[in-house]
């Protein structure tokens, strides 16, 4: 789902893509020792932070990981080594690798508002290491092994089957209903030996089913695919006696719980100030033009096409969705060392070159040709490409229209894009900070209205509030409560 990654990435995304290979088959799951899961689940967790990224906040990763390890230590695997970990993604996810490797998205904090609703999250995940359904899916029939999951995880992409439309959702999508319900049951007894009320649960399970709801209505209007992370509740929590019950059967968990406090001001502090959006390490887009701080780069799309910060490329697409184009980064291959190389390199047998030539993009070294045969979102099309060199790394813009028949209909209008492409000025770096969770306290007289106006958010402003507020779909706050704004 969405960023402009630091690491690099060689080969096309999209038009001139290289294969890739999962890890290895691992053994049989219910003969795997403890320590070879463990080894599995390190592994595969080196593939999920490279990919995904940590998110860039010590305080909040050393209180996830706080929360977490506290859970674990109540749970029937106290004796693992746990890893919690908070990535730099915007999706609204959670996920667990075997061997108590433990992830939730900094997109999902917002939509929590306690301490206990994080470790109902954590319980859940934990719930489904201790009950080894990670490894249970690997048995002779299932869904694929964990490598193609965890190649699903970091790609995004449907390996095998339909597997989920959001990375890392794939493990969770996998389980299927009864799996999902056991980890929620697990994760109540959790939280009630922790001291926390289990109810915790449903309250997350409705909170995200809000989500969803929303998520489903935006992605029919948008004409997309919706990106959903629980979906397995075909009715609000409220309403489903199966979760009542498996939240209930967890041995009387609510009578333990110790009725601590359910620590929201605390949360609150720690998740004050989170990215929303994309990350200052994934850059940001304003107007149609990106800007990576960390990279110190900045370009321009046309005025009015539609530009998304994706987790591997810019993407961006014109108004009546004719014309495409992508950015991507990668570090410069041994042996070549001019862009011309790399579009030499890159092209292979995959179609004839026309107007290529050597360019200078605001004093750095590139390299553009059109490239044809290539199979584009509009099938197999006449392709811009443009490798600019910087930073010792080539940025790769690729651009195709629907129409054209030796070069993109657009061609002018994507070589021009890419002409924009250039380093940051001094006084350009503010503009490459992210967007942030702000908690404040409500006044008297304070709507859900009115903070939506005053955010820098572009669509959907009050349905956003409501949803991080737990006030969808109608809902005001109360004066001298903690809010949740971005600012």
């Amino acid at each position: 789902m969405s960023c402009f990654p630091l690491r690099s990435v060689y080969g096309a995304v999209w038009l001139l893509a290289l294969g890739l290979t999962g890890p290895a088959r691992a053994a049989t799951p219910l003969m795997m020792s403890e320590k070879a899961e463990v080894k599995l689940g390190r592994a595969q967790h080196q593939q999920v932070v490279q990919e995904s990224g940590l998110y860039d906040d010590d305080a909040l990763q050393a209180y996830v990981s706080e929360v977490g390890h506290k859970l674990a230590l109540k749970s029937d695997r106290p004796t693992l080594e746990w890893t919690f970990t908070v990535l730099d993604t915007e999706d609204v996810n959670a996920f667990a690798l075997p061997g108590g490797f433990v992830y939730v998205s900094r997109g999902i904090l917002p939509y929590l508002n306690s301490e206990a609703e994080l470790a109902a999250v954590l319980g859940h995940e934990i719930g489904h290491v201790t009950a080894r359904h990670g490894l249970k899916r690997q048995t002779r029939g299932t869904l694929a092994n964990l490598g193609a999951a965890a190649a699903a995880i970091v790609t995004g992409q449907p390996l095998v089957g339909d597997l989920a439309n959001m990375a890392g959702a794939a493990l969770v999508s996998g389980y299927g209903r009864d799996q999902e319900l056991e980890a929620d049951r697990i994760g109540a007894e959790i939280l009630a030996r922790t001291g926390y009320d289990p109810q915790a649960i449903t309250r997350v399970v409705g909170s995200l089913k809000d989500q969803e709801t929303f998520e489903l209505a935006r992605a029919r209007a948008e004409n997309r695919k919706p990106h959903i992370y629980h979906g397995l509740f075909a009715s609000h929590p409220d309403n489903d006696q199966r979760l009542q019950e498996a939240v209930k059967a967890s041995a009387g968990a609510e009578k333990r719980a110790t009725g601590q406090d359910e620590g929201k001001e605390v949360y609150f502090k720690h998740i004050d100030g989170v990215a929303v959006g994309t990350s200052r390490a994934q850059g940001v887009v304003h107007d149609s033009r990106f800007y990576h701080a960390d990279m110190g780069v900045t370009m321009a799309f046309p005025r009015g096409w539609n530009v998304e910060n994706e987790r591997e490329r810019i993407s961006a697409t014109a108004p009546d969705k004719n014309t495409f184009m992508q950015v991507t980064v990668a570090a410069i291959p041994p042996k070549v060392s001019t862009p011309r190389q790399f579009v030499v390199g890159l092209v292979g047998n995959l179609g004839s070159v026309g107007d290529a030539h050597e360019l200078t993009v605001n004093g750095q070294p590139a390299y553009t040709a059109v490239v044809r045969g290539v199979q584009t979102p509009y099938g197999v099309r006449p392709t811009r490409v443009v490798v600019i060199e910087f930073n010792n790394q080539y940025y790769r813009i690729d651009g195709a229209s629907r129409g054209g028949v030796a070069v993109p209909e657009a061609d002018g209008l994507i070589l021009s894009s890419a002409q924009t492409f250039r380093r940051l000025k001094d006084a350009e770096y503010a503009l490459a900070e992210p967007n942030r969770l702000k908690i404040v306290k409500a006044a008297p007289g304070t709507t859900v209205s009115a903070l939506a106006k005053a955010t820098p958010l572009k669509d959907y402003r009050e349905e956003t509030l409501r949803l991080y507020n737990d006030w969808y779909p109608a809902g005001e706050p109360a004066a001298g409560a903690l809010v949740k704004t971005v600012r």
